[in-house]
């Protein structure tokens, strides 16, 4: 059974920092395309850290870029999102998904077929 279970998420104030994991069971990373995702209350999910097509870095919207950094452990089979510099903005429900092989490079959320819980993640003073 594939599953994805997403921690890390709470309240931090402007300019602070959360690290959130990703822990994948049911299959292994490597036969899979990992993003990450999030949706603001009354916006469309937006993806936020996906692995472009070739493999060898990651797709940033500029809204995150230079903030947020993807990365992955095969050997615990999980994947992060550590986030840096945090912004009332980026109040969110906080995704991880997974979609098959032939999707790597897209960010758009409805090629990802696994979806975990979310974990919010809200900023503010």
């Amino acid at each position: 059974q594939v599953q994805l279970v997403e921690s890390g998420g709470g309240l931090v104030q402007p300019g602070g920092s959360l690290r959130l994991s990703c822990a994948a069971s049911g299959f292994t990373l490597d036969d899979y395309v990992i993003g990450w995702f999030r949706q603001a209350p009354g916006k469309e999910r937006e993806g936020i850290s996906c692995i472009r097509s070739r493999g060898s870095s990651m797709y940033y919207p500029d809204s995150v870029k230079g903030r947020f950094t993807f990365s992955g452990d095969n050997a615990k089979n999980t994947v992060y999102l550590q986030m840096n510099s945090l912004k009332p903005e980026d109040t969110a429900v906080y995704y991880c998904a997974a979609a098959p092989k032939y999707y790597s490079g897209s960010c758009y959320y409805g090629h990802y077929n696994y979806w975990g819980q979310g974990t919010q993640v809200t900023v503010s003073s």
